[in-house]
């Protein structure tokens, strides 16, 4: 008997197998998403392989672990309260609804459900660009109370994305101002790109502002004229921006996650 274990863990939204002494030092980990067995301790190679091979498939790799990029080591030494990637899209809504709760009698919905949705629906979108090298933070805390409601970053440069919530209602662009249904108008457009030129600041890279329409069924949009500089996208059209590149390499966009996700860069704005 080797005297070795295997414990399952998820750490950093990957599913990992650790093998384990029996007094609970790591002798190995298998990593699911890149089929690999990283072993530190290459002498025990064998047994490692043993104990695990009730759970490996297909081809595997093995060898030591991989050495840290300069990105992943400037995520690892941040402590876990300045780190925003955990934060979900929304994030801030989410708060204020646990806090301040609608009262269950009231005669029409809170506001805030309908753009949590919308948030969480461009969220989703964003989230899902991964797979092709982008790389998506929410809800990130400027001074004086504001919020960038989602930065994307990827070969295609980087954007600040704002989520607008309609259903099946007409929306009207008069730059700077943005008018859902019969609501009153407001200066949605010049907000957005007073974030966006925010973040270019904490982040010393251009940051192009996007304004994205979520909610139930197809909305009617109106514009004057083209906004400036503006993207005007519905949430499911978000995809489209998996088709640009040229502008930043794999390296950049993740050094610039990592600066993007420490809460002390956007202490400065």
């Amino acid at each position: 008997m080797s005297g070795l274990r295997v414990v399952p863990a998820r750490r950093h939204g990957k599913e990992r197998l650790y093998v384990c002494r029996a007094d609970g030092g790591n002798v190995a980990w298998y990593d699911r998403d890149s089929a690999r067995v990283n072993l530190l301790s290459e002498a025990r190679e064998a047994e490692v392989l043993r104990v695990l091979a009730p759970f490996l498939a297909g081809d595997v790799t093995v060898g030591p672990p991989p050495v840290p990029t300069p990105a992943e080591l400037s995520r690892l030494a941040l402590h876990p309260d300045d780190d925003l990637a955990p934060n979900r899209p929304g994030e801030a809504l989410h708060i204020a609804l646990e806090r301040d709760p609608a009262p269950p009698r009231r005669l029409r919905a809170d506001p805030r459900h309908r753009a949590l949705a919308a948030e969480q629906a461009v969220g989703e979108a964003l989230d899902a660009l991964e797979g092709a090298g982008w790389r998506a933070l929410h809800s990130l805390p400027l001074p004086g109370g504001a919020r960038i409601q989602h930065l994307l970053i990827g070969p295609g440069g980087l954007f600040c994305v704002a989520a607008l919530a309609v259903r099946k209602q007409r929306v009207r662009i008069a730059d700077p101002m943005v008018t859902v249904g019969r609501r009153d108008p407001v200066p949605l457009l010049r907000t957005l790109r007073s974030d966006a030129s925010r973040a270019s600041f904490a982040l010393t890279a251009e940051v192009r502002p996007v304004l994205a329409l979520a909610g139930p069924g197809a909305a009617d949009l109106a514009a004057a004229e083209h906004p400036r500089d503006v993207r005007v996208l519905r949430a499911e059209g978000l995809a489209a921006l998996a088709r640009l590149g040229g502008v930043l390499k794999p390296a950049d966009v993740e050094a610039l996650h990592a600066l993007a996700r420490d809460r002390h860069t956007w202490r400065r704005v």
